[in-house]
């Protein structure tokens, strides 16, 4: 039978709309429904609204307006941002390097450049899940032209030394493109310097349907997607005005109140793993070192963590064995198994993600289901 209490702890897969943000979209769905691009006074004022967005967002990320493209998520910005850099830059080489533990959005960006011509050259990380810039500067060669590092880990929260890698690819003449889906409202994006970087709003407590690419002033790129002009010519297709606006105001409002979530969120998940650990035999938390505040991806050893996240599920617990866009593989994750872990601890591992709606009591709950779920398997 299935509980009938519900704990959400996947908000790295998504976050809920906050209900600030809806409140700001829902008058661009009716009253404001003009087609930014529009002429006439109803696309003036939607237009209107965008700027101001745009401004806001810009602000909170600290760049220029001019550096902010909109998109219909991370996914897009991903592909914008690699192939529109490798491609516009292929006259000065054909060759990529990209961290081995990046969302698919990033590896098949990068595998996509094949067909141009472009040689891809994949970086494994520590045991600890962390991407070594001195791994990244040897994978180096004088033909490449980009290389794409995530900021934090979306499996397993481990935050990246994107400042250091930095140095190492623009010291070797390269670009930098950084997804920063997971960081995003997290952490701010001065953190981690690169030529661009990938944003999306459903993360950080805004609308699924918007994202942004960030590309800095004087990087070459050209639009990988035919259509219209919009987004000054690189991205075509309709705005989503209402998801533009709820991302803007998403975004100022996750990074005003980053530090005190940040520290709530930090004080359950520690207390979550120090529960398991202690009260199941056989688990092991996955990713060391600094890691985001949200995120604990456990192994339980004698489990299969597809059949854990199913009979949590019955009872009440959500969760994920990995990233959202990759569930329902049947392959073990690429970035446990990029960290060297055996088979079976990779196939054992699932991922808890907590958000600023979790409580205590949402702890109590997941435990004792985890350990009931846990029993059941291994009889």
């Amino acid at each position: 039978m299935q509980s009938t209490e519900r704990v959400y702890l996947d908000h790295a897969a998504t976050t809920p709309v906050d209900g600030g943000v809806l409140n700001d979209m829902l008058p661009y769905f009716s009253e404001l429904f003009g087609n930014s691009s529009s002429q006439h006074s109803f696309g003036r004022q939607t237009a209107n609204a965008v700027t101001a967005a745009r401004d806001k967002m810009a602000v909170a990320l600290g760049i220029s307006p001019a550096e902010l493209y909109f998109t219909c998520g991370g996914t897009e910005a991903d592909n914008l941002g690699i192939k529109g850099i490798s491609l516009a830059n292929a006259d000065r080489g054909r060759h990529v390097v990209i961290s081995a533990i990046e969302h698919p959005a990033v590896i098949e960006s990068a595998n996509d450049l094949k067909k141009y011509g472009f040689e891809v050259t994949f970086v494994n990380p520590d045991g600890r899940g962390v991407i070594s810039p001195q791994a990244i500067a040897d994978a180096m060669r004088q033909d490449t032209v980009l290389v794409a590092a995530m900021s934090a880990n979306n499996e397993t929260g481990v935050i990246q030394p994107i400042a250091d890698i930095y140095s190492e690819v623009k010291a070797r003449g390269a670009y930098l493109w950084c997804d920063c889906v997971q960081s995003a409202g997290v952490l701010p994006l001065s953190r981690f310097p690169a030529d661009g970087y990938a944003l999306s709003a459903h993360k950080f407590y805004g609308p699924k349907g918007a994202g942004a690419a960030c590309i800095k002033k004087g990087v070459r790129f050209v639009r990988h997607m035919s259509g219209g002009h919009q987004e000054r010519g690189m991205r075509g297709g309709t705005l989503n005005t209402p998801a533009v606006i709820g991302m803007s105001h998403a975004l100022s409002l996750s990074l005003s109140r980053a530090a005190e979530d940040g520290e709530r969120i930090a004080r359950l998940r520690d207390e979550f793993e120090r529960r398991v650990l202690s009260q199941i035999d056989g688990t092991a938390v996955n990713g060391g070192g600094e890691r985001l505040p949200s995120v604990a991806n456990i192994s339980f050893d004698g489990c299969d963590g597809q059949n854990i996240v199913f009979l949590l599920d019955l009872n009440g617990v959500a969760c994920s064995t990995g990233a959202a866009c990759s569930s329902g593989a049947t392959t073990p994750s690429h970035v446990l198994t990029a960290m060297g872990l055996d088979e079976s601890r990779v196939r054992s591992a699932v991922r808890f993600s907590f958000g600023r709606n979790n409580t205590v009591a949402d702890v109590d709950f997941a435990v004792e289901a985890i350990k009931k779920v846990v029993r059941a398997i291994r009889g």
